[in-house]
């Protein structure tokens, strides 16, 4: 059954999904906004980030001005894309590693340029996940051991925040995607999470 059978069904909304280098964000997101009953967009901060060719700035080179001014580039391009659907009936979910003690690449941010009704929600498997899916990446995706597990401990000031978290150590995409429905159909309703 689709995960959006019972949980967020046809509400138009946004969502930012976020979490560690290789916590599945891309790869949850696409398959959630590709199950919904309504029309969902899925977009990635990554993929637009990369839609600079000649002179991408590669946080992993070291994050610097450029680094900076093409990721708040990406994000305010992302953010437009976001209100763009939302305003035209169609939901969608974003996928960022947005980090708690970080405002540079920070949740308000993300606020500011999608609006107030955000819904974020923060994927985060265990660090021994998050390193064995990313000794399965290529190219500019696969990170460090050491820089994954970096990202992945900065990511643990999300715990207290009052954000939703979902530790998807265990479960699969589709899995993954259902509760992640759930948490969003509880944030809708306004419940508390679980």
């Amino acid at each position: 059954m689709p995960p959006a059978a019972t949980g967020t069904g046809g509400a138009t909304i946004a969502v930012l999904l976020i979490g560690p280098a290789c916590a599945g964000k891309t790869t949850v997101a696409r398959h959630w906004a590709g199950r919904r009953p309504v029309p969902t967009a899925h977009i990635s901060l990554d993929d637009v980030r990369e839609w600079v060719c000649s002179g991408f700035a590669d946080p992993q080179s070291g994050w610097n001005e450029n680094s900076e001014a093409q990721y708040r580039l990406a994000r305010r391009t992302c953010g437009f894309a976001a209100r763009n659907f939302l305003a035209n009936g169609i939901s969608c979910i974003l996928d960022d590693a947005v980090f708690p003690d970080w405002p540079v690449v920070g949740l308000g941010g993300w606020k500011r340029h999608v609006g107030p009704g955000l819904l974020p929600v923060v994927l985060l498997p265990g660090l021994d996940v998050v390193l064995e899916r990313n000794a399965e990446r290529s190219g500019n995706r696969r990170l460090s051991d050491e820089e994954v597990a970096a990202i992945h401990g900065r990511m643990a000031g999300w715990y207290g925040s009052g954000l939703p978290i979902i530790d998807n150590s265990t479960y699969d995409v589709e899995t993954t995607a259902r509760v992640l429905d759930e948490v969003l159909a509880r944030a809708i309703s306004g419940a508390p999470p679980a």
